[in-house]
């Protein structure tokens, strides 16, 4: 019975760490942010996009944080008033809400695709165009 108690605790510690190391690899961002909706209930968006080579959003802000993970290629974002950032495959990033931006695939060859993680109150629109 002793036998068997040792060999439960050592399993249990071996699930444990291998669960931890494998929720240290698998988080790609966290962050804390402000902006997020008030809200009783939110709407929640997972979008897909892809760029071609040379692409490029319109200029357009967002009412609340937008998460970023890019798939494939690189992603450069120009934030009012920042440096460009640019985020490449398997990268994360939180855009800010209401800052005027534009992203860019500023490769010549290669596509960027980039999932979108966006929450918001009910019926807002993803984006809000500047003209």
């Amino acid at each position: 019975m002793y036998r068997s108690s040792k060999l439960t605790i050592a399993s249990a510690a071996l699930l444990f760490s291998l669960a931890s190391a494998s929720s240290q690899e698998l988080t790609k961002l966290s962050e804390l942010v402000s902006g997020m909706p008030k809200g009783e209930k939110q709407q929640i968006r997972v979008l897909t996009a892809t760029l071609k080579p040379g692409d490029k959003t319109v200029l357009h802000t967002h009412r609340f944080p937008v998460t970023l993970y890019i798939l494939e290629g690189a992603f450069t974002l120009e934030l009012e008033g920042r440096a460009p950032v640019t985020i490449k495959a398997g990268e994360a990033m939180i855009e800010p809400p209401n800052v005027k931006m534009s992203g860019y695939n500023h490769s010549t060859t290669e596509p960027m695709r980039v999932v979108t993680f966006y929450v918001s109150d009910s019926n807002t629109p993803f984006l809000d165009p500047i003209h």
